[in-house]
């Protein structure tokens, strides 16, 4: 029988594997390419000003999405407690994706406006003079390091140009003043005050 060379053919077998599962993934994969929902973004989404940008890299360098998720499953008990449930057109301008998966902290993708300004600085400073169980790291160096903005215009003329958010000139002329002089404390906080928005 054809199929007994082929299980007793463990390369050939392997070649087979792959070739089925690739197949069944672009099956997956491929409509959602052509799928306006998941392509353009809800009507709500603004683009991040240049300190909310500047706020999301650093929540990316300090590693927070290894603890943090930002996607809201379509479950009664996630939807009760964080909000509505995250769909692809509130995405379709974030690169890389912060959605996570480990949930050792809560999920911050509703979390905007829900504390203020003040109540996350003493958050970031020592998690546990406002959350006593929190097992969070503080971030003290937050408060000291003071943004320069050289990189900020940049930053934002790529995601112009390679992504197709909808920065103006204006945007992208003016990021360097914006952010020159901010600490990477309000750059975060400005960034997770942003999470949301789209949805509020």
């Amino acid at each position: 029988m054809k199929h007994e060379f082929i299980e007793k053919n463990v390369g050939l077998l392997a070649i087979f594997i792959v070739i089925a599962i690739s197949l069944g993934g672009l099956a997956q994969i491929v409509p959602l390419m052509f799928q306006k929902e998941t392509n353009e973004p809800v009507d709500t989404l603004r683009p991040y000003t240049a300190l909310e940008m500047e706020g999301r890299d650093i929540y990316i360098r300090e590693g927070c999405s290894n603890c943090h998720s930002q996607m809201i499953r379509p479950f009664r008990s996630e939807t009760e407690r964080y909000g509505h449930y995250s769909v692809a057109g509130e995405g379709v301008w974030e690169h890389p994706f912060l959605w996570g998966s480990k949930r050792t902290g809560p999920d911050l993708a509703r979390v905007g406006e829900r504390y203020s300004d003040a109540w996350h600085e003493v958050h970031l400073l020592n998690p546990r003079d406002v959350v006593p169980q929190s097992n969070m790291p503080a971030y003290p160096w937050l408060a000291d390091n003071v943004l320069t903005g050289e990189d900020t215009a940049r930053k934002l003329s790529i995601f112009k140009n390679n992504f197709g958010v909808p920065y103006t000139d204006q945007d992208i002329a003016g990021a360097k003043e914006a952010v020159q002089g901010k600490t990477e404390m309000q750059a975060l906080i400005a960034y997770l005050q942003s999470l949301g928005h789209a949805f509020r």
